[in-house]
C-alpha cells in the first residue's frame, strides 16, 4: 500500500501537473490518498508528481489507524469498519464500493516539517525535506498529521 500527501498548493503549478494530481484525488493541500494496489499508471502519475507531494509505504495496521482517525463515509447514517474495509480494498473492491471517501483530510503537521539544511523544508526531498518518497518513514509524517 503506497499513500500520497499532497504537500503543495495550487499557486503557480502547471496545468499537466495540476490534472495528474487531480486524477490522484489529491485536489487540496494536505490530502492523502491510499493505493492499495497501484497499477503501472499510477506509479507513473506519482513519479510525474514526486516535487509536489510525499509519499511512501504504509502497513495495514496503521492503514486502519488511519481510517479509524480520519475516514470519512459515504452515507452518514453507517458507520465504517476499518478491518472490513481493509479486506475489501485487498480483494480488489474500490472506496465507493465500501461506503468510504477515496480520500483523507488530514491536519498540518505538528510539530512542523523536520529538516537538515539551509534550505526551506518543503522545497527539499526526502534526506533534508519532506517532498519525494520516503518508503516506511512516511508512518511518522502521517502520525503527526493526523
Amino acid at each position: 500500500m503506497i499513500a500520497i500527501i499532497r504537500i503543495k498548493g495550487m499557486v503557480g503549478i502547471r496545468k499537466d501537473l495540476a490534472e495528474t494530481l487531480s486524477r490522484l484525488r489529491l485536489r487540496r493541500k494536505y490530502s492523502c490518498v491510499v493505493l492499495v494496489n497501484p497499477t503501472k499508471e499510477q506509479l507513473g502519475m506519482v513519479k510525474k508528481v514526486k516535487d509536489f507531494v510525499a509519499c511512501g509505504e504504509v502497513d495495514e495496521k496503521f492503514f486502519e489507524k488511519m481510517i479509524k482517525a480520519r475516514g470519512k463515509s459515504l452515507d452518514k447514517k453507517k458507520e465504517v469498519d476499518a478491518k472490513k474495509v481493509i479486506d475489501g480494498l485487498i480483494k480488489g473492491k474500490k472506496y465507493e464500493e465500501l461506503n468510504l471517501k477515496p480520500f483523507f483530510r488530514l491536519h498540518s503537521p505538528r510539530g512542523g516539517f523536520k529538516s537538515k539544511g539551509g534550505a526551506s523544508p518543503i522545497k527539499t526531498h526526502y534526506p533534508k525535506g519532506v517532498l519525494g518518497d520516503h518508503k516506511e518513514k512516511i508512518n511518522e509524517l502521517i502520525e503527526r498529521m493526523l
